[in-house]
């Protein structure tokens, strides 16, 4: 895929990633939206232009909450573990993409809760934390009860995700499909 549709890719991915982002978040939804530009940017073009993506997502979106300058390691590595993935196998065989998505159901999560409950104390303004508030008021841990919410919400943020980015690669024409077609076609 040549770089002047790469530049193109990598805004376009920018901002569905804003656009979801600030729905989930104006909505107080239990889940994210914010790395389907991500997943697609990594999908098509590879790791590095991936990580690029959900990288500046988050430098964008710290304008409006500078919380979320610090998620960007999520949104890092969520672009390097799809890019990855894709340029291994492609990104249009519904196997690849499930276990993909399961991958950055349980990463995602891993990387955001430490990153919540050190800097935040586990509330992070979000719609999971009346959820992070009520397993902390029943008992658990700061990191239990920010991570058993964000692993519920990444399972269905992450694999609904996926799977969108999969169905808009395989209307895609051949050629622009990139690292998604897979590995004997590309």
């Amino acid at each position: 895929m040549n770089k002047r549709i790469s530049l193109v890719f990598v805004p376009v991915g920018i901002g569905v990633n804003v656009i979801g982002g600030l729905l989930a978040s104006s909505l107080k939804l239990p889940v994210f939206l914010d790395t389907i530009g991500t997943i697609l940017s990594a999908a098509i073009l590879g790791p590095w232009w991936g990580a690029l993506t959900g990288g500046l997502t988050n430098v964008i979106m710290a304008l409006q909450n500078p919380m979320d300058m610090w998620f960007a390691i999520v949104n890092i590595a969520v672009g390097l573990i799809i890019g990855f993935i894709s340029v291994k196998y492609g990104f249009q065989k519904w196997l690849v993409v499930l276990i993909a998505g399961l991958i950055i159901s349980v990463v995602a999560p891993i990387i955001g809760t430490t990153i919540a409950t050190y800097l935040y104390g586990g509330l992070t303004g979000g719609g999971l934390d009346i959820f992070v508030g009520g397993l902390m008021k029943a008992g658990a841990d700061v990191f239990t009860a920010a991570f058993i919410p964000r692993i519920a919400s990444n399972l269905v943020d992450k694999l609904l995700s996926v799977f969108v980015v999969m169905f808009v690669i395989m209307a895609l024409p051949k050629t622009l499909k990139g690292c998604a077609a897979g590995p004997e076609e590309a």
